[in-house]
């Protein structure tokens, strides 16, 4: 039996089944969001038999339509576009949230932002942050025998650099090189970095390859080579304010608009430093036994048109902080050699959290029993198996713009609500992808079954979170509590 299907032994079908079509049942769905039992799920493979190396490369603000294999006609990125052909492209690829900060907490812990504390962006000196009471992929890793490192974009507490909050290396990161939020001034020679605890002044270069530069001496020189290792690489790029090489910008010279030159160039300077770190994987012989996965922590920064920010949702509905398609749907693409089929295309749907429970199957390690795990397994996917889930797909941004806030899909249905849960839109994601058809008025009996659920799961999520800074407001249907709000 391969290593492979170690990992994904015991995957069943999923408990989201589709809803009829005809009528109202939702009996089978009823089950997902009330208490269960967590299981266990044991891989049964360590580093004495061949535990895969794992590296999560991270993005900021990139869009599902902004590289060359999601279909954008200008953009040059030839590394990810090799990586895509070299692995497999997810074509319904979800962020946990619409904003950074609890996307990236959800992958490092496998449960929904509001869940695990991280409800919202983490602005410096605020006191959100991810908890140490979180079990952290990395802590896991680190005692199933991992060497661990992260390189880049933390954003996961407000005192970063500060006893007063969990660093990096309290989530078990042996050797880390890191800034709280946004490279500054720019990506462009960046000071703010912070190196296993001590502030290492103004680097020359530019962000994603400075990172990227990072990862590779430390797989070099810095980790114990007799451990397999895990690698999280989160870059800023394309997230502002932005800065980009000339030997980047003078690709897209035929171009007028300054803005969208820096943002095209800063994409491919992205692309760039990813291939940097692919061909260092290659060089020291340990591609081939690399789990590598490569995603967004959310869509599209601005209007894409006007103002800052000129990324692509390859014509989803919404953007950034959005809890519709283009705010949270993110190109996702996987690579392990001899393991997953290269050139391969898979629409099944996975979230951000799903990261968390594969990288914990492939390395034999064990899902916590104690506490709700949001995420599923999406190995069987890539064998044309369903995904195992306890829990919907789910998401809650409560700085989205406009009234609608709250998102969970079902299968193909996908219910979008405000956050008092008293107004809802329904949305058949099978035949419309771009939500232009609200089927709220002509589905009443889906809509009320998905409205139920909606609600009771959201009262979960709440309920197990921490209150930090709360305001009060009015309570909606499951008593909800306004949390305060900045933007990023």
């Amino acid at each position: 039996m391969s290593l492979f299907d170690i990992a994904i032994r015991g995957a069943r079908p999923t408990i989201h089944r589709r809803l009829p079509r005809g009528f109202g049942a939702l009996a089978l769905l009823v089950a997902a969001a009330a208490p269960v039992s967590h299981r266990e799920i044991r891989a049964e493979s360590d580093q004495s038999n061949g535990a895969p190396n794992v590296v999560l490369f991270l993005a900021d603000d990139l869009g599902w339509g902004d590289l060359g294999c999601y279909g954008h006609d200008v953009i040059q990125t030839p590394h990810l576009d090799a990586f895509a052909r070299q692995g497999v492209r997810l074509t319904q690829c979800y962020a946990a949230s619409g904003v950074c900060s609890p996307s990236r907490s959800a992958i490092l812990t496998g449960r929904t932002p509001y869940r695990n504390g991280v409800y919202t962006w983490i602005p410096a000196n605020r006191e959100i942050h991810l908890r140490k009471s979180e079990i952290a992929l990395p802590k896991l890793l680190k005692e199933r025998g991992y060497a661990t490192c992260h390189v880049g974009k933390w954003h996961l507490n407000g005192y970063f650099n500060d006893p007063r909050h969990p660093q990096p290396g309290d989530h078990g990161y042996e050797w880390w090189l890191a800034t709280q939020n946004n490279a500054a001034p720019s990506h462009a020679n960046p000071r703010n970095f912070v190196r296993n605890g001590k502030p290492v002044g103004e680097l020359e270069g530019y962000s994603a390859p400075l990172v990227v530069a990072e990862a590779i001496d430390w797989l070099k020189n810095h980790r114990d080579k007799s451990k397999p290792f895990f690698l999280a690489v989160w870059t800023h790029e394309p997230h502002y304010p932005i800065a980009s090489a000339p030997e980047f910008r003078a690709k897209y010279g035929d171009l007028t608009d300054k803005v969208q030159i820096e943002h095209h160039a800063n994409v491919t300077q992205l692309d760039h430093a990813f291939g940097q770190l692919m061909a260092a994987l290659d060089e020291i012989d340990v591609a081939k036994n690399t789990f590598v996965a490569f995603t967004s922590d959310n869509g599209p920064e601005g209007d894409g048109i006007k103002s800052p920010g000129r990324g692509s949702t390859g014509g989803l509905r919404g953007r950034k902080r959005a809890v519709y398609e283009g705010g949270i749907r993110v190109p996702g693409m996987i690579r392990w050699p001899e393991h997953i089929d290269a050139g391969g295309e898979n629409g099944t749907p996975v979230i951000g959290s799903d990261l968390f429970n594969t990288v914990c199957a492939l390395a034999g390690g064990k899902i916590p029993a104690d506490r709700v795990i949001d995420g599923g397994n999406l190995l069987p996917a890539l064998k044309g198996k369903a995904i195992e889930r306890q829990r919907p797909l789910y998401w809650h941004c409560d700085i989205a713009p406009g009234d609608m806030k709250v998102a969970m899909r079902v299968d193909d249905w996908k219910v979008v609500a405000n956050e008092a849960l008293t107004k809802f839109e329904l949305y058949d994601l099978k035949t419309d992808w771009q939500e232009k058809k609200d089927l709220a008025a002509d589905r009443p009996e889906i809509l009320a079954e998905l409205k139920q659920q909606l609600s009771d799961l959201s009262a979960e999520i709440e309920k197990e979170g921490p209150t930090w800074s709360r305001t009060p407001k009015p309570a909606g249907r499951a008593g909800r509590a306004k949390r305060e709000a900045v933007s990023p």
